[in-house]
């Protein structure tokens, strides 16, 4: 009876380890996925899409899937260690530590391009966090509030790696990648994640929708890839012009498609990208399958009738 009690246990240990690992490949996936869509979706104001590179000389289409790939192993793990977990200052520094080997990654990938940084951050916390839950169909909210409690324990490494987006936070007085985390994805989950489910229940294209949901990040969110490059008149553009769209009826309005199109050159003139916008419309794709309970997310079908010629 002993042995048998024993066999029992190790074998139920066994399952549990298989379950977690199952669990974490599906979060990491749909991560890939989430990520994947919102590079592909066109036409995009500034940021890479199918018709080309927008305003970064440094990336291409393929890249951005490249990086991807090399990053899903380490959102797997990521999501892998936190099932079973509670959220903690020892957990948050394991996260980091898988953080900084995807970013050694991202970069071996794309031959020195930050491609996914701010990713790697956003969806890494989203899908650890999603991973910590025990509920079989998790809402978004308590996803992000599990990720603001993770997000809330220091990275003690940070004094010594401050980026890009911590030095505009800091001179702008902005949120920042990290402020929105501490303050609960608020640009996803009162934002991103609405504007999906009612462009979606008008009967709007997935194509229109997800471009009408980047928009509306847009016009809200204090972006630091765009403050970093282009200060606060970049910013200022951006958000007005994503406005215009927004007031205009959206993407697939006559006038919507014209006031994109003249965003999308006024940036390219700029030499800007809303790359944190993009990051949460991936975080909002990623927490709309999780909410669903998708095992994917759907591909991105841009056609050439969405696509208003090239950068």
């Amino acid at each position: 009876m002993k042995t048998n009690c024993l066999s029992n246990k190790a074998l139920g240990a066994y399952w549990a380890v298989l379950r977690d690992q199952a669990q974490a490949m599906r979060m990491a996936g749909l991560v890939r996925q989430a990520l994947i869509a919102e590079a592909e979706l066109t036409p995009k104001p500034g940021l890479v899409d199918r018709r080309g590179a927008g305003t970064h000389i440094d990336l291409s289409l393929a890249i951005m899937r490249r990086s991807v790939l090399a990053i899903e192993p380490y959102i797997c793990l990521m999501a892998f260690v936190c099932r079973r977990s509670h959220p903690s200052q020892p957990l948050r520094q394991r996260l980091a530590v898988i953080g900084r080997d995807a970013e050694c990654a991202m970069l071996k990938a794309t031959s020195g391009s930050n491609s996914h940084k701010g990713a790697i951050w956003i969806l890494g916390l989203l899908a650890a966090a999603a991973a910590m839950q025990n509920d079989d169909n998790p809402r978004a909210s308590a996803i992000t509030a599990t990720a603001k409690k993770i997000a809330s324990f220091e990275d003690r490494a940070t004094p010594l790696l401050v980026s890009h987006g911590d030095m505009v936070a800091k001179r702008y007085g902005v949120a920042g990648a990290r402020g929105e985390a501490l303050h609960g994805f608020p640009n996803v989950v009162n934002v991103g994640l609405p504007m999906l489910h009612s462009r979606r229940a008008s009967g709007a294209t997935e194509n229109v929708a997800r471009l009408d949901t980047l928009l509306s990040i847009m016009a809200r969110l204090a972006d630091t890839c765009l403050l970093y490059r282009g200060g606060e008149d970049a910013l200022a553009t951006a958000k007005e012009g994503a406005a215009a769209v927004e007031s205009a009826g959206g993407s697939a309005t006559a006038i919507g498609r014209q006031r994109l199109r003249r965003l999308d050159r006024c940036l390219l003139e700029l030499g800007v990208s809303p790359g944190g916008s993009g990051d949460l419309l991936a975080a909002t794709l990623f927490l709309d399958a999780v909410e669903r309970r998708q095992n994917e997310v759907q591909a991105d079908r841009s056609g050439s009738e969405d696509i208003y010629g090239t950068h």
